[in-house]
C-alpha cells in the first residue's frame, strides 16, 4: 500500500509542477501518449545505471518516479526498489499498475512523499506496513532536476539519502539554445509530442554546473570530495542521449562524443559517493 502522508511540500518542490503531472497522470502507462518518449528513453536509463552496477539485492530509490515506469523495471533486475513522488495521483497510478505483475510484490514499494521526507520521516508518517530505508545503494532522480525550484537543495538530499561508496543517477536537460530549441520549441510548441507547459527553459542545468556542485560538495561523514579535481571515470560520468527519430528510439552516447550535440540537450550523469573513512585531505 502506498503511504498518503506528506508533510508541506519542501522548498524544492513547486506545487505548480506537482499539480501539472498529476493532471497527465492517467497517461503514464500509455506508450503511444503524453509520456510515449518517456517510455522509449526506459532502455537507455536502465542500460546507464546496469552499466555501473549490478542491481541484484540492492536497495535502490527512484525519487519523482512519475507512474513507475523506471521503477518496475529496476524491479525486475532484482533491485528492492521504492519510488516515491510528490504527486497522489502518480503513486496511486504506479502502484495500480504494480499490482497486475505478482512478481514485483516484495521487491517494489511506492510512496507519496519527497526525498526531504525520506531522509527525516515526520512523526506522523506511519510505514504502510512496509518499512523503508534511510540511505540506499543506489538514487536515481529521472527527468526531475529541470523542475525543481531549489536544485542545490534538492542535490544535496539526494546525497544524503546514498549510502557511503553509493551511487547517483540523475539525468536530465543542458541550459543551451539547443535544448530550448529541441525541447521546447519543437517538442512542445511544433510537434506538440511533449504537454506545452512541461519544461521551463531558466530551469534546466547544464553537465558543468552539476560538476561542479559535487566538486565543491563535503561528504557530510568524511570531509572527502564527492569529485577529486583529478576524478576520473570511476567517480563520474556524463552522457549525452539523443531523439533518433527515424529509428524511433533513444541513443546513449560515448564519454567522448561529440556528434548529435553531445551533452547539449538530454544527458546522464552520474556521481559516486565516497567510501567510508577518514578524508585524505588535510
Amino acid at each position: 500500500m502506498a503511504s498518503s502522508v506528506i508533510r508541506p511540500l519542501s522548498r524544492s518542490v513547486n506545487p505548480q509542477e506537482i499539480a501539472f503531472f498529476s493532471k497527465l497522470s492517467a497517461q503514464w502507462w500509455n506508450e503511444n501518449g503524453e509520456f510515449g518518449l518517456l517510455h522509449r528513453m526506459n532502455p537507455v536509463r536502465t542500460q546507464f545505471i546496469t552499466d555501473k552496477l549490478d542491481l541484484k539485492g540492492l536497495d535502490v530509490l527512484d525519487v519523482g518516479c512519475g507512474g513507475g515506469l523506471l521503477s518496475e523495471g529496476l524491479a525486475r533486475l532484482g533491485a528492492r526498489t521504492v519510488g516515491i513522488d510528490a504527486s497522489a495521483s502518480n503513486i496511486q497510478i504506479a502502484s495500480h499498475h504494480a499490482s497486475t505483475d505478482p512478481s514485483l510484490a516484495t521487491t517494489l514499494t511506492y510512496r507519496h512523499t519527497t526525498a526531504e521526507d525520506v531522509l527525516s520521516p515526520p512523526p506522523s508518517s506511519g510505514s504502510g506496513g512496509i518499512s523503508i530505508p534511510r540511505q540506499f545503494d543506489a538514487v536515481c532522480s529521472m527527468e526531475v532536476l529541470e523542475h525543481v525550484d531549489d536544485p542545490a537543495s534538492f542535490l544535496t538530499t539526494l546525497s544524503q539519502l546514498v549510502k557511503p561508496g553509493g551511487h547517483l543517477f540523475l539525468s536530465t536537460i543542458s541550459r543551451t539554445p539547443l535544448a530550448y530549441f529541441l525541447t521546447i520549441f519543437a517538442a512542445e510548441q511544433m510537434l506538440r509530442k511533449v504537454e506545452p507547459g512541461t519544461h521551463t527553459y531558466n530551469k534546466f542545468i547544464k553537465p558543468s554546473e552539476l560538476v561542479k556542485f559535487f566538486r565543491e560538495l563535503k561528504d557530510e561523514e568524511t570531509g572527502k570530495e564527492w569529485i577529486r579535481r583529478w576524478a576520473g571515470s570511476g567517480e563520474v560520468d556524463v552522457r549525452g542521449i539523443v531523439w533518433v527519430p527515424w529509428e524511433n528510439q533513444w541513443k546513449l552516447l560515448s564519454r567522448t562524443a561529440s556528434e548529435w550535440g553531445g551533452t547539449e540537450c538530454n544527458y546522464m550523469f552520474w556521481v559516486r559517493r565516497p567510501e567510508a573513512g577518514p578524508s585524505s585531505t588535510p
